[in-house]
């Protein structure tokens, strides 16, 4: 398949260079020229404009609509979506991999079907590692597009990782609960964690704790494997590691659609407010939460 891919940070230079092994023919931009460079000696067609690149995407089939794959924070879609609608044409057809808010997604449906040009969005799972070996991915948009992209989702993502989720927004929708279960699931092993690390009775090996959990236990998971893999990294004091932990918003985004419906979520809410309790107050669970944010997703979480 040939597309145009928008955005070469942790996550869309890892997916372009999976898509490029794949077979697909990409032309990638980003603001950072050394992003292009590094991408384009991959295999990838390097350009330096989004002018550019819809014109070279356009180049490689240009008898057939153009597939756009933006991949890039939520803030800076809409400009990049206002730029590129200059150059688009009936027919063409967008996909946000990002983390976009839902109802963001379906505004920005509206406006792109009225200039003709057909919109899918996709929530991304799985960090950097994920985009360069094989993510989740939650896929929202018409059945048919889904149809004609699913090769693509499939090269994209782990062996059978990839559905629709439905109409357009779905996709973005479904991720964003996914976050905030995430948030809570963190939060949970933080806290047992830090039970056991504060016990005074004993003396417990925490790395052999998620060895053992992880070897068929209830809760085995990617998580507990990433906090074994930061206590192997930076030992069970987490010295390096922050106890205050940053959020994105993605939690919030989950809290607020449930106060629309009128549904009560005190386990994600909790997660989210002692993120935002951390700040200026550091703990042990902080630094658990922290090290899984690092291990998974590549966040800073040095302290100061």
């Amino acid at each position: 398949m040939n597309l145009g891919y928008i955005g070469l940070g942790k996550m869309g230079y890892n997916m372009t260079e999976r898509l490029i092994e794949k077979g697909h023919k990409v032309v990638a931009y980003d603001t950072n020229d050394e992003a292009v460079s590094d991408i384009e000696e991959k295999g990838a067609i390097g350009v330096s404009s989004l002018e550019a690149l819809v014109t070279k995407t356009r180049e490689l089939d240009p008898e057939s609509p153009i597939t756009i794959w933006l991949m890039i924070p939520w803030k800076f879609v809409d400009a990049s979506l206002k730029e590129l609608t200059e150059y688009l044409k009936e027919g063409d057809i967008v996909i946000d991999g990002g983390n976009s808010p839902y109802q963001e997604t379906l505004r920005r449906s509206e406006e792109l079907a009225g200039k003709g040009v057909r919109f899918m969005d996709v929530g991304v799972s799985g960090g950097p590692e994920g985009a360069r070996y094989g993510a989740c991915l939650m896929v929202g948009g018409e059945p048919d597009l889904y149809t004609k992209y699913e090769t693509l989702f499939k090269d994209l993502s782990v062996p059978g990782g990839y559905g629709h989720m439905g109409a357009v927004g779905t996709g973005h929708y479904v991720k964003m609960v996914h976050n905030g279960i995430e948030y809570g699931m963190m939060q949970a092993i933080g806290e047992g964690f830090g039970l056991m690390r504060k016990s005074g009775e004993f003396k417990i090996d925490l790395s052999e704790v998620t060895r053992v959990y992880n070897k068929g236990s209830v809760i085995q998971s990617s998580l507990i494997q990433w906090l074994s893999d930061a206590y192997e990294d930076d030992g069970e004091d987490l010295e390096r590691v922050s106890g205050e932990i940053s959020h994105s918003g993605e939690g919030q985004w989950t809290i607020d659609a449930a106060e629309r419906e009128g549904i009560n979520l005190p386990i994600i809410e909790g997660s989210l407010q002692f993120r935002k309790d951390s700040e200026g107050n550091p703990s042990y669970i902080g630094q658990v939460v922290s090290a899984l944010r690092n291990q998974f997703g590549g966040h800073k979480v040095d302290k100061d």
